[in-house]
This record gives C-alpha cells, structure tokens and sequence, in this order.
C-alpha cells in the first residue's frame, strides 16, 4: 500500500550522499532524481524512499513521532545498517536487538534528525 516515504532536507547533497551509501547496503539505488529530489529502492514497483528539498522553499524539519521503518533480512543486517548510519554522522536512537518476542529493531537518527528504524521479524 505505501509508494514511497520523503523525507524533508535543509543539506540537499549531505543527505542524498547519506542515503546513496546507506541505502547500497540492502541494494537500494537512485530510482529518481530531478535534482531537488531523489528516490531510492531496488524496483520501481516497490516502496521507495526520497528526500527532498521543501518545494515551499521554507525550513525543513522533522517531525515529532515521526519515523520511518527499513525492512532488513535478519538481526545482522539491522547491526550492519545501524553501524553504517552511525559511520555516516547519523546519531543512535536505540541500539540494535530485540523488542519483543519476534520483532528486531535498531533507531537512528539521519544528518537532518529524521528517524530511521531498521527491523525485522523472527
């Protein structure tokens, strides 16, 4: 049901060079890019994620309760995303590790403060 997530930017270049190299990590590449907008996924008939410069030209920012959720393969690949984005200058919002009977997760926060959670389900 979801086509895609965008996600605001006041740093165009910083935050598509952020998730250029995180998002290789589980096979995601630009998809779109009209220069103020860029969208990645692995098809184009999959969900994908964007980032954007705000089209009314005013301030990004990020929105309170507001996160959006990665689907990895297993527990290893939530490390290796969660370690990534900290390598990159995101910030940790919650280690990575269980929450819950069967569902895995790891927070972090992108160079603009918006919030990422890399999970899966056992």
């Amino acid at each position: 049901m979801i086509g895609y997530v965008t996600l605001g930017t006041n740093d165009f270049p910083r935050a598509a060079k952020f998730y250029d190299t995180l998002l290789a990590e589980i096979g995601a590449k630009r998809m779109m890019d009209f220069g103020t907008f860029v969208a990645w996924g692995t098809d184009m008939r999959q969900p994908m994620l964007c980032v954007t410069l705000p089209h009314d030209q005013k301030a990004a920012s990020v929105g309170n309760g507001v996160m959006v959720a990665l689907q990895a393969k297993n527990l290893d690949e939530i490390k290796k995303l969660h370690a990534k984005a900290l390598a990159l200058g995101g910030t940790d919002e919650g280690a990575p590790g269980p929450r819950g009977d069967s569902f895995f997760c790891g927070y972090v926060r992108d160079l603009d403060g918006n919030k990422l959670n890399f999970f899966c389900m056992a």
